[in-house]
């Protein structure tokens, strides 16, 4: 008999699961008492890795005093203030403010409304393309499904949110078509810097700094899906400031808490802030009940203190140069087709036949987890705590796996 849990992203019909059952470090446990070493953060999230206790007792100390309340119109906390001041710091904008949500899709939403409403408070009404691009993920609320560069995650869900272009990922010239036909009809260009859930793609050399040339041409507005890359993933607090190329507002999730507690947000540059703050009488009917809940915000501002007391940004860096190195070896070996990432996000294709979803489930019995992306790609996302020891591991394993 299936669950009475729903999974997400599963077919109904699966009854056999894994039960996670605890975790410590770059390690999970399950109810069997097997150990795995969690080459993937849980789902891209876990940077600082699983069983820190004091991340638990400060959830614990803040549900202790308040544990949750709205800060729709007049009210706010203090947890909530302190953590959209250290959050807009540690951004590449030199005047941001920041907008909570609680999932990656909440705030991709949230993106989106934000740029077409921002227009048309400035005067222009008539931007209201998003445009996105192919293997982009960018959540699955319906705006994040419309946007949507991975075609069977939209497929079946009827009616999407219109004005919606899709381009192919990393074409310079579909893209100014696209811009040439729609120019003063679009609102945002939506990317994450790094394709993540989509296998791992970098942009080519420029890609980024080409769409920043083309919004500021156009007039519209470039959003960083970072929900992936932000809070340390690229070796840097933000993939923009990675790549070097400062978008109008970006999209984060996942890293800000490590997971302890579900937290998103948008944080909204100046040129976006104009639209909104244009006109005194402008009210922003949008947000969730949950905008900025406390213990979310507590979480993410010891996970943020723990990532500078530690280096752990440094320590991505680190974590990029030994997993590539291996990886790569196991390329010139003849196991891999492709290997490419940047700090501690990496994605590796497999020669065509091999089954990923196989090698996830033959990496399990080997202790070692992974995420396989259909057809042949697998990818790796480590928490920043993992040891090289736990790292050559993984390699190793692959390596195993493969050549059987």
């Amino acid at each position: 008999m299936p669950s009475s849990f729903l999974h997400p992203f599963t077919s109904p019909h699966k009854d056999e699961f894994i039960t996670i059952t605890g975790g410590r470090g770059a390690v999970v446990f399950d109810d069997q008492g097997n150990e795995y070493i969690d080459g993937m953060a849980s789902l891209w999230y876990c940077n600082v890795g699983h069983g820190r206790e004091e991340i638990a007792d400060a959830i614990a100390a803040q549900a202790k005093t308040l544990a949750a309340y709205h800060t729709f119109d007049p009210f706010t906390n203090v947890p909530t203030e302190q953590a959209a001041t250290k959050i807009a710091e540690l951004s590449p904008f030199d005047d941001a403010r920041v907008f909570f949500g609680s999932s990656g899709s909440e705030a991709v939403d949230t993106a989106m409304k934000l740029a077409r409403i921002a227009h048309r408070e400035a005067g222009h009404p008539e931007k209201q393309i998003i445009v996105s691009r192919e293997r982009g993920y960018h959540g699955t609320n319906y705006g994040g499904t419309s946007v949507q560069g991975i075609a069977p995650n939209r497929e079946g869900f009827g009616q999407l949110v219109p004005d919606i272009v899709n381009v192919v990922a990393d074409d310079d010239e579909a893209m100014k078509r696209v811009f040439a036909e729609h120019g003063d009809e679009i609102a945002a260009v939506i990317t994450e810097p790094i394709q993540g859930a989509g296998g791992v793609w970098p942009p080519p050399d420029g890609y980024l700094s080409h769409l920043r040339d083309l919004c500021d041409a156009y007039g519209a507005f470039l959003i960083h899906d970072e929900v992936i890359t932000a809070f340390g993933r690229t070796g840097e607090w933000f993939g923009s400031q990675f790549y070097g190329v400062t978008p109008d507002m970006i999209i984060f999730a996942k890293g800000v808490t490590s997971g302890y507690v579900p937290l998103s947000g948008v944080i909204v540059g100046p040129a976006v802030r104009a639209g909104l703050e244009a006109n005194e009488g402008f009210i922003l009917r949008t947000g969730y009940t949950y905008s900025g809940h406390p213990l979310g915000c507590v979480a993410a501002l010891k996970c943020i203190e723990i990532q500078e007391r530690e280096g752990l940004l440094a320590r991505a860096t680190e974590i990029g140069i030994r997993l590539s190195s291996g990886l790569r070896a196991l390329r010139d070996e003849g196991l891999l087709i492709d290997v490419r990432g940047e700090g501690a996000i990496w994605g590796i294709t497999v020669p065509e036949g091999v089954n990923v979803a196989g090698v996830r489930d033959t990496l399990l019995g080997r202790g070692v987890i992974i995420r396989p992306i259909p057809p042949n790609h697998l990818t790796l996302c480590p928490p920043f705590v993992i040891t090289d020891e736990q790292i050559d591991h993984i390699v190793s394993a692959i390596g195993e796996v493969l050549r059987s």
